[in-house]
């Protein structure tokens, strides 16, 4: 395993990190999930500056402060919905390269990534978690010179399970 990835099994809301990513909706305006529990975690102001931001499209990432979640960031990202038209991988990858595109931008060195997509939007755990681990490990070869810590934070043990025989643990 690349020596600055982790994996952690919890409350994503919970984590003290620099920057947490919200698998959003392309309304950014809160939702199920990790995208709903984020945003109660955070408290109202963050639904007031996600209204600025007018949306967000599939495989795209705009950044928000954290309000009231122990991390300064929330980087909110759409995931695709698995539908097996062909291109939902690499809007996947784009999530993940575009939130750290964007991290690297505003000075992150810590972000969490939940498993994106894998939820509501149905695309098959194995799958999505081989993209979310290649494309890091892509970005973080591709940026060696910028400190850059990720953490996969999953909520369950079949998530868990899953990144660790991903990651090769």
């Amino acid at each position: 395993m690349f020596k600055n990835i982790q994996l952690i099994q919890g409350d994503i809301t919970k984590l003290t990190c620099d920057c947490i990513v919200n698998a959003a909706n392309s309304s950014l305006l809160g939702g199920g999930g990790v995208d709903g529990a984020i945003h109660r975690a955070a408290g109202r102001e963050l639904l007031q500056e996600c209204f600025q931001l007018h949306g967000c499209k599939t495989g795209q990432s705009k950044i928000t402060k954290g309000y009231q979640l122990p991390a300064k960031w929330v980087i909110h990202t759409v995931g695709p919905e698995y539908q097996r038209r062909g291109n939902e991988g690499e809007l996947l990858a784009s999530c993940y390269r575009t939130s750290l595109d964007l991290a690297k931008e505003y000075d992150v060195h810590s972000i969490a990534f939940p498993a994106i997509s894998t939820g509501i939007y149905a695309y098959p755990l194995e799958e999505a978690t081989r993209i979310a681990v290649a494309t890091v490990k892509e970005w973080l070869q591709a940026n060696a010179d910028y400190p850059m810590e990720v953490i996969f934070c999953c909520y369950n043990t079949r998530a868990t399970e899953t990144y660790k025989k991903v990651l090769g643990e």
